[in-house]
């Protein structure tokens, strides 16, 4: 079974890779149109066979025995980012770090969307660090949504920004113990608090979130200065304008968001603050837009196909990254993060005894540079995929695409952590 959940997921990785075909064939071949749309989403792919490989397992070892095996599996973090996109997401929330931004762009001697873009991939992805890695992903995607990949901005801009927004993402949340997936799996087994994570990963991570803004916007500067200066949206359809916006509305959704942070790991808890959401957000309708559930049940239902078959691959995955020095596991981690959730590997690691503190730090080190590489690299990516991924061609990001995109921010990532 695990050779054959090996296999399934190998499919898997490769059917990311191809959803622009699919794309292709569904304007091609408007027959089955909707057959070959829904295989060309990106959020279905790992749900979709995860589905297969328990079709699988019920044929070759029974119902009790994939019952077990579902039922083993921790399903927190999908049901986390689900509730974390759509709080975050809404226009209270979004009014409060549009200010933010707005206040820290006017500090910078540049043209207001030149310094507007660089605060949200330097900024925001810091954010990650306090509010979580999904949440700063949706606001940022949002938020970039709205200003920039609305205004028909170039191709070349739309992968430059989000391999640079996925990389800052995956690197940004690691100024605390608990708002990156791959840190909060080893810091309760390792003894990893906030105050060590600051002085071994968070000054460093700083450092290439600001290099790889400061690059990508100076490598853009024209196209971004040439952009008019229009009333930013939520690029979402019926966006309202929030210059309204009370401060109690705003304050009691900080509120509710500080609270689903705070109850993360305990899913009764934030779920239950997510229904008492629902129920303001339904009592106060005129201080709301459309709520982006589809686009967190997708993101969910990815991340839930990627837990099931994810937990099949520790069969080889714990060996290979066993064998390796402390070198050699940085780069291998970095590697393997891109064909594997990120947090899954770091757990992986954490279940190895008598590690080093050397191929500790390489580990992780490793997991969260490779984290921009592909969306499945790191949890937070699909949620900003399935906001950005319509303002792209055919409406599909190429993964050999955002590949490229992301190397170059990935490397000096690498750097930071190996060098400083």
């Amino acid at each position: 079974m695990q050779i054959v959940a090996t296999a399934i997921f190998a499919l898997a990785i490769l059917h990311t890779f191809s959803t622009k075909f699919f794309e292709r064939l569904a304007h091609s071949r408007p027959a089955h149109s909707g057959v070959w749309h829904l295989l060309a989403e990106v959020e279905i792919v790992f749900g979709f066979w995860a589905l297969v490989m328990a079709v699988v397992m019920f044929s070759l070892q029974g119902t009790d025995a994939t019952k077990a095996y579902i039922n083993g599996r921790n399903f927190t973090e999908p049901m986390f980012v689900f509730v974390i996109m759509v709080v975050a997401g809404t226009r209270p929330v979004l009014h409060m770090a549009r200010r933010i931004v707005q206040v820290f762009a006017r500090l910078l001697p540049l043209r207001e969307s030149v310094a507007t873009y660089f605060v949200i991939l330097t900024l925001v992805p810091l954010l990650g660090s306090f509010i979580t890695e999904p949440a700063a992903m949706t606001l940022a995607a949002i938020l970039l949504a709205g200003r920039f990949y609305s205004l028909n901005i170039s191709e070349r801009l739309k992968y430059a920004t989000l391999g640079v927004l996925f990389v800052n993402i995956s690197i940004g949340g690691t100024l605390t113990a608990y708002a990156a997936p791959p840190v909060l799996m080893v810091a309760a087994t390792w003894s990893w608090d906030t105050a060590f994570m600051l002085t071994h990963f968070g000054w460093k991570a700083a450092i290439a979130v600001f290099i790889n803004g400061a690059a990508v916007t100076l490598l853009f500067r024209r196209e971004l200065a040439a952009l008019a200066a229009k009333s930013e949206t939520r690029g979402e359809a019926g966006t309202n304008a929030d210059t309204a916006m009370p401060l109690w509305v705003v304050i009691l959704h900080l509120a509710m968001l500080a609270g689903i942070v705070v109850f993360a790991h305990y899913p009764p808890l934030f779920i239950g603050l997510f229904l008492l959401f629902m129920g303001v957000a339904s009592a106060y309708p005129q201080y709301q837009d459309r709520l982006i559930l589809r686009e967190g049940l997708l993101v969910a239902f990815f991340l839930a196909g990627l837990v099931v078959l994810g937990g099949m691959q520790q069969w080889w995955l714990q060996p290979l990254l066993s064998s390796m020095s402390a070198d050699a596991v940085f780069w291998g981690a970095t590697a393997l993060t891109a064909i594997t959730d990120n947090a899954a590997l770091t757990y992986l690691g954490s279940l190895v005894e008598g590690l080093s503190d050397e191929f500790k730090y390489a580990l992780v080190a490793g997991a969260v540079t490779g984290g921009g590489l592909t969306v499945i690299a790191n949890a937070p990516n699909p949620a900003g995929m399935s906001i950005l991924r319509k303002y792209f061609a055919d409406e599909s990001v190429s993964a050999g695409g955002l590949l490229a995109a992301a190397l170059l921010p990935t490397l000096v990532a690498a750097a930071a952590f190996r060098l400083l």
